[in-house]
Formats: C-alpha cells, structure tokens, sequence
C-alpha cells in the first residue's frame, strides 16, 4: 500500500560513520607497527596519519550519499581522510586504488570491496605494509581486516520475501540480485530464495543476476517480462541502481500500475534512499528495506 515501508536500521545506518571513527583509532594503534618499515612511531610522530577511502562506484545515489557523509564524519573525528577514491564497479581496479593509497603513504584504509574473493590481493599488499583495513558494506571472504562494519543482509532478503508473501498469495515473482561475487548479493538472494521456498510454497521464484548494473537489470528484466507477463511481485536488491531501470521498463511496456490498481505488481526495494520513499509515495512501488548511508 502507498506510504508503506519497511524498515531495517543497524549498523550500516552509522557505516560511514564508525568505519571512519575506527580508521582513525586504527591509524594512532598502527604508527609504529608496519611491517615493511618496522620503524616505530615512523609515518606521524604525532600518532596520527592519513586514511584512504576506496568506494566501489559513485554512480548510485546509496554510495553519493556514503561520500557526501564521508569528509564530515572525518572532521568530526579528526580524521585526516584523503579524497574518496571510485573504482567505478571494476574489482581489478580497485586493487590497483589500494595498491595506490598504499604508495602514497596512507596509514589506514576504508574499503567497500566490490569482489569478495578478489579483495585479496589489496588486502595482503595492505597487510604486508602494516596498515590496517576496515571493510565496510561487504566483508571480504579472504584476506586479513581489522573490523567489518556491515548491515545484516540476510534479514534484508527475509523481510522482503515476507513483504511480497503477506501480499502475494500465488505466481511468480522476480528477484532483481546484486553481484553474486559480492557477500551482499548472496546473502540477499539466498535468504530470498530460501524463506520464499519455506514460508510462501505457492510464489514461484525467477531470478535476474544483475550485478548490480542498471543496464543489465532493465535488459533482463525487459527479456523475462517478454516471456512471462504474468509477473505478479519484484523485489530489487538495490533501489539505487535498479529503481530507474525498473519502473522504466515496466512503463515502457504497459505494466506499471500504481497500487490499488488492477494488475499491479507488487515490488519491493532495498536502500532506503529518498527517490524510493518518492515512488511509495506515488504509488509505483510498495515497499523498501531501509540501509541509509547518510
């Protein structure tokens, strides 16, 4: 129904936030401790350094609002943070952005890895100079970190299945995933699939790996509605890049009824960010899973 959402607040609410706070506790504990070096108190006599903040893109309104937030928490912490790095969804440059932050000196870094397996790599070059790495949004699946802060995206997918169940009575429905090389995609899709299968045996659930890429999702989306009008549910893993595609898509063919309307399709969203509180608002989607960054 308009006006509805639902609402996950955690950790990653304060993620900008407590990775900064903790990338600065983490450069005063690491002065003296690189390995490289082995130099004591070397890199800042004063206890204090430079921390580095590698995002995984700018291009979604979740990761602008992340970097918008990111140079006041560092003044309000004290924290000496150089300019946001965007690896612009490319898992081998970010390791080449780690690689370097890590040449120009930094003494702590804040990372969103984009690959978990391929996150690695940064992360040995990082340990090996002695700086520590706070990971944030996604937890790497190898390689040495000082602290996760992550949101629980498990319960991200669990509420959204139950969203569309307490909704849908029968049909198909569609899950928009993320990156499935991404934690965050397979939590998201596992647990999805998982409770529909346990919850809500009569939902049918057909699946679109988009990677999280807007381009990807509207052209997969566009394929599966072709050969499946009857979709009655659609839950997007991320609203920031899959929102736009989305309602476009179903616009461009027909679909997008507004809530209380007949054929409308039930869709469910995941960030929590103002274009998706404005489309509850009109009608065009029924509810999200809240992560704000800011």
């Amino acid at each position: 129904m308009p006006g509805s959402t639902v609402r996950k607040r955690n950790t990653s609410r304060m993620c900008g936030a407590v990775a900064l706070a903790a990338g600065a506790s983490l450069v005063l504990a690491a002065c003296g401790s690189t390995k490289d070096t082995g130099a004591s108190g070397s890199g800042g006599g004063d206890g204090t350094g430079r921390v580095g903040v590698v995002l995984p893109l700018l291009t979604s309104p979740f990761w602008q609002s992340y970097n918008d937030y990111v140079p006041k928490m560092a003044k309000s912490e004290g924290v000496d943070a150089m300019k946001t790095v965007n690896s612009n969804s490319d898992p081998s440059q970010q390791i080449t952005d780690i690689n370097n932050q890590l040449n120009q000196g930094v003494q702590g870094l804040v990372v969103a890895p984009l690959d978990s397996a391929a996150i690695e790599a940064g992360l040995d070059q990082a340990e090996r100079k002695g700086v520590p790495v706070v990971a944030v949004d996604v937890a790497p699946d190898k390689g040495k970190v000082a602290m996760v802060v992550r949101a629980n995206n498990v319960a991200y997918g669990e509420k959204a299945c139950r969203y569309l169940g307490e909704h849908i009575t029968s049909g198909k429905v569609v899950q928009i995933m993320g990156d499935l090389a991404s934690v965050n995609g397979r939590d998201r899709s596992e647990a999805f699939r998982a409770c529909v299968k346990k919850n809500f045996p009569k939902l049918k659930v057909l699946e679109i790996p988009a990677k999280w890429e807007s381009d990807t999702a509207a052209s997969k989306l566009d394929t599966l509605l072709n050969a499946n009008p009857d979709i009655k549910g659609i839950y997007m893993q991320a609203g920031g890049v899959y929102l736009a595609p989305t309602l476009q898509t179903l616009k461009s063919k027909g679909m997008l009824k507004k809530t209380g309307q007949k054929g409308h399709i039930a869709i469910v969203s995941n960030d929590g960010i103002p274009q998706e509180f404005d489309a509850i608002r009109k009608g065009e989607i029924d509810a999200t899973v809240s992560q704000p960054a800011d």
